[in-house]
C-alpha cells in the first residue's frame, strides 16, 4: 500500500486538522469542500449557485492535483442546509460531469463551517 497527501494551492488550504486528499495506490478520498475562495479563504457571497460552483471547482482542484478530474469521481457526497437546493445541484452538476455519473448521496444538514450551504466530498478512482 502507498499513501500519499494531496495539496494544492487552487483549493482552499485546510482549516482544522486535515489533508485537503489522501491517495491510497490508485484510490484518491477528498475531503469536504465548502465554497472558499483560494485565494481569499473567504466564502463566496450568498447565492447558491456560485457556492455550488465554487465547491466543484475546489473538488476538482484537489482531483487535479492528485493525478485525476471530475470525471475520474466515483463516490460524492452533497451536503446541504437546505433540500430545497437540490434540484440546483442536479442542473449545475450537469455542467461538471459527463454520463455515466459517478454515485452520490445528498444529505441535509443544520449547519456548516463558516456558514457554508453546501459542502461536498468525493473518492476518486485512477
Amino acid at each position: 500500500m502507498t499513501k500519499s497527501i494531496v495539496s494544492t494551492d487552487r483549493a482552499p488550504q485546510a482549516i482544522g486538522t486535515y489533508s485537503q486528499a489522501v491517495k491510497i495506490d490508485s484510490t484518491v478520498y477528498m475531503s469536504g469542500q465548502i465554497p472558499l475562495d483560494p485565494a481569499t479563504m473567504e466564502l463566496v457571497g450568498d447565492n447558491i449557485e456560485d457556492q455550488i460552483r465554487r465547491v466543484f471547482d475546489n473538488l476538482a482542484a484537489v482531483a487535479e492535483a492528485a493525478g485525476g478530474s471530475l470525471e475520474t469521481v466515483v463516490k460524492l457526497n452533497i451536503f446541504l442546509t437546505d433540500l430545497s437546493h437540490f434540484p440546483k445541484v442536479n442542473e449545475i452538476m450537469a455542467t461538471y460531469f459527463n454520463e455515466p455519473y459517478p454515485a452520490r448521496a445528498a444529505i441535509g444538514v443544520a449547519s456548516l463551517p463558516k456558514g457554508a450551504q453546501v459542502e461536498m466530498d468525493a473518492v476518486l478512482e485512477l
